[in-house]
């Protein structure tokens, strides 16, 4: 639930500081009289640098955060109504053990992911290894992960965070196609 509103809640906070940035250049006094020549002009160019950098990186910010994983459809719960299927996660050290590792391609399914020993990132990876969806596997609390595979093919799960000496063998695969 709350991967669904990080998009618009961090979309709402950039809007707001950047009309506070606003709201103090417009309302400051100028001084010129006190600044020398130099100083004016070094002002100016810092003014025109300042925005720059936003008019640059505002709209960079935003294109890139359209992009997370759970701001577009990857981590909702099916539209269409249909049941998800359930697959219990555990992550051990340095093993995912996976209820079941087949799906059908458009099929929801929503993950349940603890962990039996200390915490470990649970991501997917498409076949072109990109991350799909993630979240956290901890000891003693299951997080819930809904996700509809669009694709056929082999998707990875990985593990995002470092949890000792065998870290990176800790992979399994889930296979998508037609049951």
């Amino acid at each position: 639930m709350l991967q669904q509103i990080a998009w618009p809640v961090s979309l709402a906070l950039m809007i707001l500081l950047a009309i506070g940035f606003m709201f103090v250049a417009l309302k400051s006094g100028r001084r010129a009289d006190d600044y020398t020549p130099m100083q004016v002009r070094a002002y100016r160019i810092r003014t025109k640098l300042f925005w720059g950098l936003v008019l640059v990186l505002g709209p960079t910010m935003v294109y890139n955060l359209a992009d997370l994983p759970y701001s577009a459809s990857y981590a909702r719960p099916a539209e269409s109504g249909a049941q998800a299927m359930v697959i219990d996660v555990k992550g051990h050290q340095w093993r995912w053990e996976l209820s079941r590792n087949r799906v059908a391609v458009g099929q929801p399914v929503e993950f349940r992911v603890t962990s039996a020993d200390i915490n470990h990132g649970f991501a997917i990876y498409d076949p072109d290894m990109h991350l799909v969806a993630q979240t956290q596997a901890m000891p003693g609390y299951t997080n819930k992960l809904n996700y509809t595979f669009r694709k056929k093919g082999t998707y990875k799960i990985l593990c995002l965070e470092y949890c000792g000496i065998a870290h990176h063998n800790m992979m399994t695969e889930i296979d998508v196609g037609g049951l």
